[in-house]
């Protein structure tokens, strides 16, 4: 998976207006990016708003329908709370609750009748278009989902997998493993902005791959939507190995938990953040659900300041009816008791009453696209954004400019948090994206630091010549 940073936002307001405006997300690595937009595409009722998905592994694709159903479970199901907490879970543990692993197995169910059978997919989940798979592909996608739900737990040694991985990567340090995190966080990662992360929460996800534990709870079972599959060759045969093979020196908490409209967020006491990454990433992710729901910008609950002590206004959870009553402490304890079991019971179970989305669509394109795309005439000038993560920005080449529209906007991520880099390797890279964005025909709209920025932003102004 892509090690990849805040949230981009892809402004839906400084486009222009037109009623179909389409979004290609070349190797994003997971749905962020579509979670900030459609979270926001209310604001434009009139416009459709199409999302063409590249990644280099159907294992990605796989995890974006299905946290993107965790994103659109209908209000009166699941609650506001409960679902940021699954989606981060998800996303972001390599170790998930058992709860939480009945719900994505229960889930896989329902995804493999949807890979096997399109009409299935529109009737249910309307938001997702494979019909540009290729059938392979969709073939293998159903091998995926029947791995998720597959009840044997030692089909997928997460621990094993994530050790292994620590142990090639450190080499000899690894057993000073907890010295090398610390380095890594002090000489690195805060100086690329990165602060906000605790140290005992980077450390414990560096050491473990669990990096969200919001909710009491044994977080013991393999997440398996992190595994995938990838070919070594081995005495000159080429062997497939199943494992977790993504990132294990950023953290998860560079895609949520850096960045925040709420500056309340950042506040210091005595030089040290009184909130950490895990309570940003829970706002961002809160916010975002909150206004796909609510169709309003989520505001943070208030805080009572008792004595010295801060206290944060309980969440009221979305639905549809909302209630007011007045218990005594006991029966109020023996109501939230039913309620916390009702809730875990209907994780268990495959609900597919979702929010509709009717001027959204999430179209997955064949994973060897990439540099074919340009070939296919029913894509050209088609492009209103087009975004490239920085594993897979070598497919920004002067061809792949006969896909974008006049005037198109192209986001580039930088290496900042590629920790392994450099300040000069990250700059250099920076020079070397821009160098190939002017070979294809397009211009940088402002200067951009390799080393503090995130994106960088590029407007496509040179004309073409339709003999293409």
């Amino acid at each position: 998976m892509n090690i990849v940073t805040e949230t981009a936002s892809l402004d839906l307001e400084d486009q222009e207006k037109s009623s179909n405006f389409n979004f290609l997300l070349v190797g994003g690595g997971d749905c962020r990016h579509i979670l900030k937009a459609i979270s926001q595409a209310w604001k434009e009722p009139n416009k459709q708003f199409n999302f063409y998905i590249i990644e280099n592994n159907l294992e990605i694709l796989a995890r974006h329908m299905l946290l993107l159903h965790v994103v659109l479970e209908a209000p009166e199901n699941v609650g506001l709370q409960e679902k940021t907490e699954t989606f981060l879970e998800i996303f972001g543990n390599s170790l998930i609750r058992e709860q939480t692993n009945n719900y994505i197995a229960n889930m896989a169910t329902q995804f493999i009748k949807m890979v096997t059978d399109l009409d299935y997919l529109a009737d249910v989940f309307p938001l997702f278009d494979l019909s540009a798979l290729k059938f392979k592909e969709r073939d293998h996608l159903e091998a995926i989902f029947k791995f998720w739900r597959n009840p044997d737990k030692t089909s997928f040694d997460v621990s094993k997998a994530w050790d292994n991985r620590l142990r090639a990567h450190l080499k000899t340090r690894y057993d000073s493993r907890v010295g090398a995190f610390d380095w890594d966080y002090n000489m690195k990662l805060i100086e690329r902005g990165g602060d906000v992360i605790h140290k005992i929460e980077y450390s414990r996800w560096r050491n473990s791959g669990v990096a969200f534990e919001m909710r009491e709870g044994s977080y013991i079972v393999p997440n398996k939507t992190l595994a995938s599959g990838l070919i070594f060759k081995t005495g000159g045969d080429r062997v497939a190995k199943r494992g977790y093979w993504g990132d294990i020196i950023g953290s998860p908490y560079l895609a949520f938990g850096i960045e925040s409209e709420n500056k309340d967020l950042f506040k210091k006491s005595n030089g040290v953040y009184t909130k950490t990454a895990t309570d940003v990433s829970e706002f961002n992710v809160l916010s975002c659900l909150h206004e796909l729901i609510r169709h309003d910008t989520y505001k943070a609950p208030e805080v009572n300041k008792v004595g010295s002590q801060e206290k944060l206004v309980r969440l009221t959870e979305i639905t549809e009816d909302e209630e007011e009553e007045e218990d005594t402490g006991e029966v109020r304890d023996e109501e939230n008791s039913k309620d916390e079991n009702k809730q875990e019971q209907d994780k268990e179970k495959p609900e597919l009453n979702l929010l509709k989305l009717p001027n959204v669509k999430i179209i997955f394109l064949p994973l060897g696209i990439s540099g074919e795309i340009h070939k296919k005439r029913k894509y050209h000038s088609m492009f209103d954004l087009v975004y490239f993560s920085n594993s897979m920005v070598h497919f920004f080449t002067p061809e792949m400019s006969q896909i974008f529209r006049d005037g198109a906007t192209v986001v580039c991520e930088t290496a900042r948090f590629m920790l392994d880099l450099k300040k000069e390797q990250c700059e250099e890279f920076v020079s070397k994206v821009t160098g190939m964005a002017s070979k294809a025909g397009c211009q940088i709209k402002q200067k951009c630091n390799g080393f503090h920025d995130n994106f960088m932003r590029f407007t496509f102004v040179e004309p073409r010549s339709d003999g293409n």
